[in-house]
C-alpha cells in the first residue's frame, strides 16, 4: 500500500508541477506563456524575465514529469522543491503564510512532499524502482 500511496502523491504532484510548467512554457491551461510569464517575472524584479520565465517554466514542467514517473525522482524533487522556494521568497513571503491572502503556505506544502517523496523513495510503481531493481 505505501507503493500505491506513493504512486498517487506522485502523480498529483507531479502532473500538476507539470501543467503549471506548460502554463509558462506553452501557455496551456490558461496561462501566460514565456512572454507573458517573462513579461510578469519582468515587472516583479526577476531579470531577465524571459530567461527565468524559461528555467522556471522548464523546471516546473521537466521536474513534474520527472516526480510523476518516478524518474530520477530526486532529481524531480529538486527541480520543484527550487523552484517553489523561489516564488515563496520572491512573490510570496511578503504576504504571509496563508494562500488566501497568496502567501507562501501552498509552496511549503509542495516542497515538503517532493522532499519527503526524495527521501522516501518513489516506491515499487515508479520508474526508479524498475531500472535500479
Amino acid at each position: 500500500m505505501l507503493s500505491l500511496g506513493l504512486l498517487i502523491i506522485r502523480l498529483v504532484v507531479g502532473l500538476a508541477l507539470a501543467a503549471h510548467g506548460a502554463q509558462k512554457l506553452f501557455g496551456w491551461f490558461g496561462g501566460y506563456g514565456l512572454k507573458g510569464t517573462g513579461g510578469w517575472m519582468e515587472s516583479i524584479g526577476i531579470k531577465p524575465g524571459y530567461t527565468m520565465a524559461l528555467l522556471a517554466g522548464l523546471a516546473e514542467f521537466g521536474g513534474g514529469l520527472l516526480f510523476a514517473a518516478g524518474l530520477f525522482t530526486e532529481i524531480g524533487a529538486v527541480l520543484i522543491a527550487g523552484t517553489m522556494l523561489v516564488a515563496a521568497v520572491k512573490v510570496h513571503l511578503q504576504n504571509g503564510f496563508w494562500v488566501t491572502a497568496n502567501g507562501y503556505e501552498f509552496n511549503l506544502v509542495l516542497i515538503a512532499v517532493v522532499i519527503a517523496v526524495a527521501l522516501t523513495g518513489a516506491g515499487d510503481y515508479s520508474l526508479d524502482h524498475l531500472w535500479l531493481k
